[in-house]
């Protein structure tokens, strides 16, 4: 069964770091791609960054320089290295596998990010 778990998400003033952590079971995570997604308040699920199996990268352009993703195959586990946090970032950001989408079912549950002064 297909299993992603999330954590790191916190509070921060604006300017501040934070790392999130999607950990994966259930599935060959080196075969697949990536995903993190956000949901800000009363907006819909956007897509935030992705990674595939070679570990080639996209990302929104407003987190492009500020955000960084990568993969440690071994760990089974995905990273989202966030610097520069603006309040706009605020948002609940899940993982799920597809590349610049994520797989229907496949999300986790989650991990709260709140930036704010």
């Amino acid at each position: 069964q297909v299993q992603l778990v999330e954590s790191g998400g916190g509070s921060v003033q604006p300017g501040g770091s934070l790392r999130l952590s999607c950990v994966a079971s259930g599935f060959d995570f080196r075969l697949y791609g990536l995903s993190w997604v956000r949901q800000a308040p009363g907006k819909d699920l956007g897509w935030v960054s992705s990674i595939n199996s070679g570990r080639g990268t996209a990302y929104l352009d407003s987190v492009k320089g500020r955000f960084t993703i990568s993969r440690d195959n071994a760990k089974k586990t995905m990273y989202l290295d966030m610097n520069g946090l603006e309040v706009e970032d605020t948002g609940v950001y899940s993982c799920g596998i597809g590349f610049r989408t994520v797989r229907l079912g496949s999300r986790g549950q989650g991990t709260q990010v709140i930036v704010s002064s």
